[in-house]
């Protein structure tokens, strides 16, 4: 197997075919999600006629704009499964689509700031284990060993009481995950179709979508899928569905180029930073949403000063880096934090959305279980639990409100 990455700029990347008149499945938005919806749907599905619109360019939204982050360690049954899937997949993904996207299995640590947080702590890393995923519970001194350069001092402004850990956790390089999956996806006759916006939907007397308006033209389609983050609810709407979504702002942030001191991912929920160490030597940050609705590809500075300021507490050897660039994504948030994959009430219409700040770490099980379900109609097992019907049933799945952790 060949593991040496594409040119930075492949040509196949410019080359956006003429969209036909008509697909079996068309899927909006080109990023993580719907190029790897369109690669399993060809995989494991067969189905080629498969086209794939982007207003912009291909992983140009949100897939550009992520954490790198990828874990499975959460505490619900549903959203474990979902995010275990993905890890599993993520494992064998270089070698199935024969390219290195950097993808470092390095652990996250989970800290832990006061007695409330071990409890919550503790409490999912029992989940994990009776859900067969590689989770420990780890003090302060085991803390250090694993990541050397947090302080774990007593007297510090955020005293660290402790950790979950799960070492097959790690990060992976956003943008060459995208064109691994898009350049797997056109070698089995996917059309990635760039600079096509939908504006629109086509239905029938019945009120069956039947098609998309693009800035392209018509085309009608079979199914349609929506994986554009940020922008799925506006599109819902234009074809009548009100989805139970927000949009806001999500921000992060990297360094000047550094030596490697950093080797884990490191999390703290409870001042709401990450930081993580780029594979070329840029530290990686960013904490939680901006509270406020959005559009705008940028928030407000206060979090990111606030956020800096937890991470200078955190790792006291950071204090001098240098910030080099700012960047902020936009995220779907649904009322319990947890996304929303299925079939909408317009027939023929389904939705791939809500995954707030989890969508880079689930990309290979989102895309697997949403083309299972645009292949066949039914909802996959694993993805069932996230349909639309459990906010009028109440089956909630609050893993943020459950376990202090957002998605």
């Amino acid at each position: 197997m060949s593991t040496a990455p594409l040119p930075e700029h492949p040509d196949w990347l410019w080359r956006t075919p003429e969209p036909k008149r008509a697909y079996d499945v068309v899927i909006v938005g080109a990023g993580g999600h719907g190029l790897a919806t369109a690669y399993y749907l060809a995989r494991n599905h067969g189905i080629t006629d498969v086209a794939v619109l982007e207003k912009g360019w291909l992983a140009g939204g949100n897939m550009a704009r992520n954490t790198t982050i990828i874990r499975s360690n959460y505490l619900w049954d549903e959203s474990a499964a979902m995010y275990e899937h993905a890890l599993t997949l993520w494992e064998g993904l270089p070698a199935e689509l024969d390219y290195d996207f950097l993808f470092s299995q390095r652990g996250v640590l989970n800290l832990a700031h006061s007695l409330q947080d071990v409890r919550d702590g503790v409490r999912r890393v029992e989940a994990n284990k009776l859900n067969g995923i590689d989770a420990e519970w780890l003090g302060p001194d085991e803390v250090a060993e694993v990541c050397p350069i947090i302080d774990v001092s007593p007297d510090t402004r955020y005293p660290v009481l402790g950790a979950t850990y799960q070492p097959r956790a790690g990060i992976a390089k956003h943008d060459h995950v995208a064109w691994a999956l898009a350049r797997r996806a056109d070698e089995l006759g996917v059309d990635l179709i760039q600079g096509c916006e939908v504006n629109g939907f086509v239905k029938d007397s019945d009120g069956r979508v039947t098609g998309v308006d693009t800035s392209r033209g018509r085309i009608s389609a079979g199914r349609v899928g929506l994986a554009a983050a940020g922008h799925s609810s506006v599109l819902a709407e234009r074809a009548g569905v009100r989805l139970p979504v927000q949009s806001h702002p999500l921000q992060a942030l990297v360094s000047e180029l550094y030596e490697p001191v950093h080797p884990t991912v490191v999390m703290s929920n409870a001042v709401h930073v990450y930081v993580s160490q780029a594979h070329k030597g840029e530290l990686v940050l960013g904490a939680g949403v901006d509270a406020y609705n959005g559009y705008g590809r940028r928030g407000a500075f206060h979090v990111i000063e606030q956020q800096m300021a937890a991470a200078v507490e955190l790792f006291p050897v950071f204090a001098r880096a240098h910030v080099l660039r700012t960047w902020g994504g936009i995220v779907d948030v649904t009322p319990d934090a947890s996304p929303v994959i299925g079939a909408t009430p317009v027939e023929n219409l389904y939705v791939n959305c809500g995954w707030g700040t989890g969508g880079f770490k689930a990309t290979p099980a989102a895309g697997w279980t949403f083309a299972h379900t645009l292949a066949t109609g039914e909802a996959h097992p694993i993805s069932a639990p996230f349909a639309l019907e459990r906010f009028t049933t109440g089956a909630l799945i609050d893993e943020h409100g459950a376990a202090a952790v957002a998605h």
